[in-house]
């Protein structure tokens, strides 16, 4: 199986509480998704997956937890 990680940027994030939403979201919202790690105090969003990423899925997730996807910040 081969790992796919992706970068994202996420704004609006303030707290524990918006890590929590954003990485359940993200988790259950994207295709083979295996891991999520958010650092809160640049809003980077890491997602590990078992294929290529749908940077549609991500900002679709992103936005149901209540947040916003930077434009362009895949990476």
């Amino acid at each position: 199986m081969d790992t796919v990680v992706s970068t994202f940027t996420v704004s609006g994030m303030t707290c524990g509480h918006c890590v929590a939403a954003v990485t359940e979201e993200v988790t259950a919202g994207v295709p083979g998704t295996t891991d999520v790690q958010v650092d809160l105090p640049s809003g980077r969003v890491v997602v590990t997956t078992d294929r290529p990423v749908q940077e549609q899925a991500v900002k679709d997730a992103v936005e149901e937890a209540g947040y916003q996807l930077v434009p362009g910040s895949l990476r």
